[in-house]
């Protein structure tokens, strides 16, 4: 196929090609945070059973340990900008916000309410 190419421009967009823009960095998010909120959940779920069982938070030094913190901080980001991701799906599917500064607004908002409902997602978890 590539021998029947005879455009200049290549074959498939490259990071060299397209500018960053923040409906592209929202696009990379949406996909690792769907991994990222997956992992989380699972750890938050065998916590939750191993403190049902036993009564102790697993790995209690750990958990409310500055790396605690940016553990929290994390997995909370990435469940609620898969929420917003999946509202943002739901939007588009109406046919609304498809225009690229409508679309990057949108996607900087996501953002934006994702890390401030992670920082106050944290705190509560951390008991602050």
């Amino acid at each position: 196929m590539a021998s029947q190419w005879n455009d200049e421009r290549p074959m498939a967009p490259h990071l060299q090609v397209w500018r960053w823009h923040p409906a592209m960095l929202s696009s990379i998010l949406h996909r690792i945070s769907a991994v990222i909120s997956y992992a989380f959940m699972i750890k938050i779920a065998i916590g939750l059973l191993y403190f049902k069982s036993t009564g102790k938070v697993p790995l209690e030094g750990l958990v409310y340990s500055p790396l605690g913190w940016i553990g929290f901080f994390v997995g909370f980001f990435a469940l609620i900008f898969m929420v917003l991701a999946q509202l943002r799906h739901a939007i588009w599917d109406r046919g609304h916000y498809l225009e690229p500064e409508a679309n990057n607004k949108m996607s900087w908002v996501m953002i934006a309410v994702s890390v401030i409902g992670s920082v106050l997602a944290t705190f509560m978890a951390m008991g602050v």
